[in-house]
């Protein structure tokens, strides 16, 4: 049998190509780096900093550019609470995180009023927080208002010093503000997809720290950026990077090739596609299954009226859903498809149908 055994690996440091893993430098995204800090610098002098909003599509360098930046605040007299959203949905569940940390102490059960734990918060801050709220968009609508006011309100009524920053996918996050939005003023930084250059440089910096000189090819590296920047998500690349190593050593070779990258490919695109549809709620998912229950291209306007039928779904929910779904690249919207022309807009599939629908199945 052959398998590269003990030393052999050709990774040097297989964590590199882990999700979470935050490199030293954060390549190609100096503007938005600049930015966060700016917003920042405020807490470093103790007074309240710059409310900040981070939009863009995923896998752009969100979360990394903020955990880079509070990393930088460690050595100053600032507590930051990271929280992700898709994991902490509700109101409650926040602020009882927020509580934790600052009051260092259980949260009280529920039947507490959040006003309450809110003041205990407030009594227990000596120096500036920042509030981070990762994928904010996935919380419910009333609950994406509800926290930046609350937070804010702190502010006016303890003299609490904070900013908050919330990373989202949702290009209309701002808009959706309403009570919040007397209070919560935030900057807006945007954060575009990463180029075919910009991917490489990424995924090249990557190579040179995770496996040993020369143990990717050329054109291994060739076709991971090219389907890197076919799906754009840079994890995929950081995914295919770790999974084609794996594969190589699998067949006790000290260089991955083309092969690994196909195989790692193959296996990669379920993971890819339950990973988005995770971020999708019960309305979301039920557009997304009939989408790909129809054989044929459909225009959003038959669409719709099969939707309407089945849901009674509004006009805008269910636009606002296709823009989403577009946005998490599990489907495209074009414009006239097929030689038809006009202003009517085609939903096109971007996966197999098995695929997907074996992924719904999960939820």
């Amino acid at each position: 049998m052959k398998i590269l055994w003990g030393d052999e690996s050709i990774f040097k440091d297989e964590s590199v190509f882990d999700p979470e893993y935050l490199p030293e430098v954060l390549l190609h995204r100096d503007r938005q780096l600049d930015s966060i800090a700016v917003n920042l610098r405020l807490a470093v002098k103790g007074k309240s900093p710059i409310h900040t909003v981070c939009i863009g599509p995923p896998a752009t360098g969100k979360t990394s550019c903020v955990r880079f930046i509070l990393n930088k605040l460690r050595d100053f007299d600032v507590k930051s609470v990271y929280i992700r959203c898709l994991t902490y949905r509700t109101e409650y569940n926040i602020v009882s995180k927020v509580y934790e940390i600052v009051c260092e102490k259980l949260a009280p059960q529920k039947g507490v009023p959040i006003s309450s734990m809110l003041s205990d918060i407030s009594e227990s801050l000596s120096s500036v927080i920042v509030l981070v709220l990762d994928d904010v968009n996935l919380l419910n609508v009333a609950i994406i208002d509800d926290i930046p006011y609350d937070f804010c309100k702190m502010h006016e009524e303890f003299s609490v010093r904070i900013g908050i920053i919330c990373i989202s996918t949702d290009v209309r996050f701002t808009g959706m503000l309403q009570k919040s939005g007397s209070v919560f003023h935030p900057d807006d930084i945007y954060f575009p997809l990463y180029g075919e250059c910009e991917i490489e440089d990424i995924l090249g910096w990557r190579i040179e720290r995770g496996f040993y000189s020369n143990a990717v090819s050329d054109e291994a590296l060739d076709e991971i950026v090219s389907l890197t920047v076919k799906h754009g998500d840079l994890r995929l690349g950081l995914y295919l990077l770790r999974m084609s190593g794996i594969s190589a050593e699998r067949r006790a070779s000290r260089r991955v090739e083309v092969e690994d990258v196909k195989n790692a490919y193959e296996g990669s695109m379920k993971v890819f596609v339950a990973k988005s549809i995770s971020a999708l709620n019960s309305d979301e998912r039920e557009v997304l299954m009939t989408i790909y229950l129809i054989d044929e291209e459909v225009s959003s306007g038959d669409l719709y009226t099969i939707i309407y039928n089945e849901v009674k779904m509004s006009y805008t929910r269910f636009y606002e859903i296709l823009e989403k779904l577009e946005r998490l690249r599990l489907i495209d919207v074009v414009m006239g498809s097929k030689g038809k022309r006009g202003r009517t807009r085609y939903i096109i599939k971007r996966y197999k149908r098995v695929m997907i629908l074996e992924a719904l199945k999960e939820f």
